[in-house]
């Protein structure tokens, strides 16, 4: 992969990575009966995320989310407030 790729944060393909995480995350949340409204964007949450479970901070009009992907089973979230 070339330096060009590897760009500063919030660019290029971490940028692409956090806008496509944001609509995937909100629709599963949705799904799952919580309100998120317009997504703003998300952002991995390494403190709480583990090799095999991420977590990602989901930041809606409406709320912020704190949201644990657990593979093959539904998302944990924890509200973490009014957006």
């Amino acid at each position: 992969m070339g330096a060009a790729c590897l760009g500063g944060p919030r660019t290029g393909l971490a940028q692409d990575i956090e806008e496509t995480a944001k609509d995937i995350i909100a629709a599963q949340i949705r799904s799952q009966a919580y309100r998120c409204e317009n997504p703003r964007g998300a952002q991995r949450d390494p403190e709480h995320s583990r090799p095999d479970e991420p977590v990602w901070i989901l930041d809606c009009e409406n709320h912020s989310y704190r949201v644990r992907l657990v593979p093959n089973q539904a998302a944990k979230v924890e509200t973490l407030g009014a957006g």
